[in-house]
């Protein structure tokens, strides 16, 4: 399933949030690479986020997708 711009943003951005108070990468990061925002887009390039999104439909279902 393709998630959107938004939703990709709000799961990069919460996924940063979680390294820059402690949080442990899941990817082995680079020695170039400092800031979380990178590491947490590394992360989402390589599909390792412990994050799900849920769609609400209109009908009133929901869809969750994981990421890992």
């Amino acid at each position: 399933m393709k998630l959107t711009r938004y939703e990709s943003a709000r799961l990069i951005s919460a996924r940063a949030l979680q390294l820059s108070m402690g949080a442990p990468p899941l990817i082995k990061v680079p020695s170039d690479v400092f800031r979380s925002e990178t590491v947490a887009i590394l992360e989402f390039e390589k599909n390792v986020i412990p994050l799900s999104v849920v769609r609400e439909r209109p009908d009133g279902s929901t869809e969750v997708i994981n990421l890992s």
